[in-house]
C-alpha cells in the first residue's frame, strides 16, 4: 500500500524540522522554519522527492552563497539580515510561484483531462524556472557583493558601490548563469523537465533577474507596498512566465 504523500511530506518536514531547531548553526529564523516546513509539506505533497529535492538544492545552495565573503560585506553593511537566516518573508517571497505552480501541477493530474494534461510540463517548466531564477539573484547578488571588480547600475551604466539597488556585475551575472543553469540540471537528471527545458530556464532566468535589477535601480523603496519580498515575487513569476512563454513558442515552431 502506497504511503499517503502529504502524510509522508508532513513526517519528513517535522523530523527536519527537529533537526534544525537543534542545529548549532541556524539558515532559518524560528518564524522561518515553521513556514519552511508548510512549505515543504505543500512541495512533496504535490511534487514528491523530485520538486522537494530541487528546492532543497536552492535552499542548501542559496545559503551557502549567502555566506560567502560574509565579513566583508557585513563590513560594508550589505549583508542579509541575521547573518543569512531567511525568517518567513524570505520563504514565501523565494518561493510563492513555485508553491502555485506546484499545486497547478497536483491539480492539472489530478483533474485528468487532455486539456490539463497539457499544462503539467509547462507548469513543471515554471516551477523550475521560478526556483532558477531566485537561485541565480542570490548567486549573483552575493557573488557579485563578495567579488564583484566592478559594478554598475543597470539603467545607466554607471560605476556604482557594491551593493547598490540595481547594481550588476560580470561576475554576478557569470555566477547567476551557473546557478539557473545547475539547478535546470537537477531537474532535467530528476525528470521534471526535458534537456531543453535546461536552456529555456537558463535564459527565462537571466531576462528576470536583470528585469529585477531594473526594478531595484528605479522603484523599489520608492513605492509603499514593493518591499523587497515583492520584487522577489515579481522575480519568480517574471521568470516562471518567460520560461512558460519560450517552451509554448518552441511548441509552435516545430
Amino acid at each position: 500500500m502506497a504511503l499517503n504523500p502529504w502524510l509522508t511530506g508532513f513526517g519528513l518536514n517535522a523530523g527536519l524540522l527537529a533537526i534544525a531547531t537543534l542545529a548549532p548553526k541556524k539558515l532559518l529564523t524560528p518564524t522561518g522554519l515553521l513556514h519552511a516546513g508548510a512549505l515543504g509539506v505543500i512541495l512533496w505533497g504535490t511534487l514528491g522527492w523530485r520538486g522537494y529535492g530541487v528546492m532543497m538544492f536552492y535552499f542548501l545552495a542559496g545559503s551557502a552563497v549567502t555566506r560567502i565573503g560574509m565579513a566583508e560585506k557585513e563590513a560594508l553593511g550589505i549583508a542579509e539580515k541575521r547573518s543569512g537566516a531567511r525568517g518567513a518573508g524570505n520563504v514565501w517571497g523565494s518561493a510563492l510561484i513555485s508553491a502555485f505552480c506546484a499545486l497547478g501541477v497536483y491539480f492539472a493530474t489530478w483533474n485528468g483531462s487532455v486539456g490539463a494534461q497539457a499544462l503539467v510540463p509547462l507548469l513543471q517548466l515554471g516551477y523550475v524556472a521560478s526556483i532558477g531564477t531566485k537561485l541565480a539573484d542570490t548567486c549573483g547578488t552575493e557573488i557579485g557583493q563578495a567579488y564583484g571588480r566592478r559594478t554598475f547600475l543597470i539603467t545607466t551604466l554607471q560605476s556604482v558601490p557594491r551593493g547598490t539597488e540595481g547594481a550588476v556585475s560580470l561576475e554576478g551575472t557569470a555566477a547567476g548563469i551557473i546557478g539557473s543553469t545547475a539547478i535546470a540540471t537537477l531537474a532535467w537528471a530528476v525528470g521534471l523537465i526535458s534537456p531543453v527545458g535546461i536552456g529555456i530556464c537558463a535564459i527565462a532566468a537571466f531576462i528576470a533577474t536583470n528585469i529585477e535589477s531594473l526594478i531595484g535601480a528605479t522603484i523599489e523603496g520608492k513605492v509603499g507596498w514593493l518591499t523587497h519580498d515583492v520584487v522577489n515575487i515579481l522575480n519568480t513569476l517574471i521568470g516562471a512566465i518567460v520560461a512558460i512563454l519560450l517552451a509554448l513558442a518552441l511548441q509552435s515552431a516545430l
